[in-house]
């Protein structure tokens, strides 16, 4: 062998290399943007299930708390805001407004011992909890998604091809007021 196949024996290997490095990292940020896209849907549709049970426990507080007008104008501002929110920063602004709506609601029945007894009320109750459980546990699924992009997009020397490839940071589910969400509202009396 002379040295000009050697030379480019190494360079097609070196090309060959590079290009097998570039699929597998473009394939597995794909992998990661489509998981992270997954999340984001699963949260979609959990605030929506919740949005969807709020105006059924408005009605039924209303049944008895007729003069609660502002609790219950502010939990459908609420539920508006998170049925509009399109991006995780939206939709955490939105979720700090519907934790201190969904209290003040709560907080309204808690004066309606028949309302409390109610069978209906009862009912809504227990699947706002469970949802309140599911919004967490996807938060938690999408945020895990979040963190392993945006690792391997930072990471060397996928920072050197991410961008070039179309793949930028995305941003995580956090909420202005962490305290707000901390717990789903309490809704044992």
């Amino acid at each position: 062998m002379d040295t000009t196949t050697i030379v480019l024996l190494v360079i097609a290997g070196i090309v060959v290399v590079a290009g097998l490095y570039l699929w597998s990292t473009y394939n597995g940020l794909v992998t990661l943007n489509v998981r992270v896209d997954e999340a984001w849907s699963d949260i979609t549709v959990q605030l929506k299930r919740r949005a969807d049970l709020i105006p059924n426990l408005i009605e039924t507080v209303k049944g008895y708390a007729k003069h609660e007008k502002e609790v219950f104008e502010n939990v459908t501002k609420a539920r508006a805001a998170t049925t509009s929110a399109g991006t995780p920063a939206e939709a955490a602004a939105a979720e700090g407004m519907m934790q201190s709506a969904l209290k003040s609601i709560f907080a309204v029945a808690e004066a309606y011992p028949e309302l409390q007894a109610s069978q209906n009320f009862q009912q809504l109750q227990a699947e706002l909890v469970d949802t309140e459980n599911k919004i967490q546990a996807s938060r938690r699924f999408y945020n895990g998604g979040v963190r392993e992009m945006n690792t391997a997009i930072l990471v060397f020397p996928n920072n050197i091809w991410a961008r070039q490839l179309g793949f930028g940071k995305r941003d995580f589910f956090e909420v202005d007021n962490p305290d707000a969400i901390a717990e789903p509202p309490k809704v044992q009396f």
